[in-house]
Formats: structure tokens, C-alpha cells, sequence
């Protein structure tokens, strides 16, 4: 082949080359994106039921949710994290704050009128909270909210039969009572029998809307701004948690939950 012609076919190569170059970018792989990833997961593991997917200050890295959990998966979908995502520049716990935000209940939707109200002083403050009667960590928690001041607290009967086969008639006895507010707290803070009475009640609808809202022990709490706070906290923890700071960890024990 004479260098003529050897030259020739070198350039023809490299304008063939060149030509192609923009063809297979085009070809290339399309960008990972929350929705991408999702298809891909569904189609990966069809029997797994995922919920949204969403992108994290990682690079490359997804959120998933997966019920009350969260895990971290890779744009190729074959690769999951199941833990806690940290920023340690800002010593911030990443996962606990989504959970946070994907625990909140809509204050606003709730019924309240199917809860006892109990306002003390002014009331400023709103708290919600779901208790069963014979909870003995609900009972508990009444101790110490005894001195929670400035509040406006919405208690929802929500007895769970599995744990108290009793729970149901003492919540519907407290309902009907003419107080109900001292009825309850005389059944909890004294342990004091309230009479058997029947009447119009929100108890049946309380329990179905706690599965609703996935609140599946007691007590469990709910600020206004729709936080959730499971157990029976202190009052020092649950003044601070009201104030929006953290809450303390270890929650989980103080709390009864449906088998």
C-alpha cells in the first residue's frame, strides 16, 4: 500500500470516527432520575412493593421508601443500603429527618371533635395524642403530663382490643360520662372505675382512623405541626419536642403496640 493511499484510508477511519461520536452520545444511557430509578426497582424485584424514590445530597445514591423504612439504592438498582445517612460537615442525621417528615400526620384533618378536650391555661399550644385505657405506659404518660401547661390536648380513646379486651367499654364509659375530661383523668391518674355507660361514641372510629394514620401502639403523640412522638415520653422531652427540639431516642419500649 503506497502512502498515498495508506494516508487516504487513515483519514477516511478518522471522519468515520468523528462521524459516529455524536451518534453514540446519543445512544448513551439517559441520566439517572427518581422516576427512572423507580421503573427500574419495579422491574427489577416486581414483588416488592416500593413507595416514592427521591434523590439524595449523595451523588448516584436514591432514596427509597419502603413502608416505615427507608434504604438507599444505586442508579443500577442492584446494590441497597439499609441504615442511616449522615452529613457530617452539619453532624446532621439525614435518614431520621426524612423519617420525621414521612411520619407527620395532617393536624388539620384530624376530627377532633372525636377527642376529648382538655384546655389548661391558655391553651396556646396543641397537642394531640392517642391513648387506650388500659395502657399501663398511657397511664404513665398522664403522670406526666399532669403539669403540661399552656396547651390544648386532643385525647383520642383508641383502646386495642388484642392487648385490652377492656379497654373498648372503659374508653366508651369516659366518653359518656358527663365530664370527660375529669372522667379520664380519674380513670388514669387514680385509677378510679367510671361507670358503665352507652351513648353515642367516636371510639370504633378512633381505633380505624389510628390504622389510617399507621399509629399502631400507644400512646403516641402528635404535635400540631403533624410530628409524631411514640411512648411515654417525660414532660422535660415532651416540652422540648413541642419547642421543636429533638426528642430524645428509646421511645420504642414505652410504647404498646398492635400484634
Amino acid at each position: 500500500m503506497t502512502n498515498s493511499r495508506l494516508r487516504s484510508t487513515l483519514g477516511a477511519c478518522l471522519l468515520s470516527a468523528a462521524c459516529a461520536l455524536p451518534a453514540a452520545a446519543q445512544t448513551a444511557a439517559p441520566t439517572p432520575t427518581p422516576t427512572l430509578i423507580a421503573e427500574r426497582l419495579q422491574a427489577l424485584y416486581p414483588a416488592t412493593r416500593f413507595g416514592a424514590v427521591n434523590a439524595t445530597p449523595w451523588p448516584g445514591v436514591f432514596e427509597v421508601v419502603m413502608g416505615a423504612n427507608l434504604a438507599y439504592v444505586d442508579a443500577s438498582g442492584q446494590y441497597f443500603l439499609f441504615g442511616h445517612l449522615y452529613d457530617m460537615q452539619t453532624q446532621r442525621d439525614l435518614t431520621v429527618e426524612r423519617k420525621d417528615t414521612l411520619a407527620r400526620v395532617d393536624f388539620a384533618a384530624l376530627p377532633l371533635a372525636d377527642a376529648v378536650k382538655d384546655v389548661r391555661g391558655s391553651g396556646a399550644r396543641t397537642l394531640a395524642i392517642f391513648s387506650d385505657p388500659d395502657c399501663p405506659y398511657c397511664r404513665r404518660l398522664e403522670a406526666e403530663i399532669k403539669n403540661l401547661s399552656d396547651v390544648t390536648i386532643y385525647t383520642f380513646l383508641m383502646p386495642i382490643a388484642s392487648l385490652h379486651p377492656e379497654a373498648r367499654g372503659k374508653a366508651i364509659a369516659v366518653w359518656c360520662a358527663p365530664d370527660q375530661v375529669e372522667a379520664w383523668h380519674a380513670l388514669m391518674r387514680d385509677d378510679k372505675t367510671i361507670p358503665a355507660q352507652e351513648c353515642a361514641h367516636p371510639v370504633d372510629r378512633n381505633v380505624a382512623l389510628g390504622e389510617r394514620l399507621g399509629i399502631n401502639g400507644t400512646p403516641t403523640l402528635v404535635a400540631a405541626d403533624g410530628r409524631v412522638l411514640p411512648g411515654a415520653a417525660s414532660l422535660a422531652q415532651i416540652e422540648a419536642w413541642l419547642a421543636r427540639a429533638p426528642a430524645s431516642a428509646g421511645m420504642a419500649s414505652t410504647t404498646e403496640s398492635v400484634q
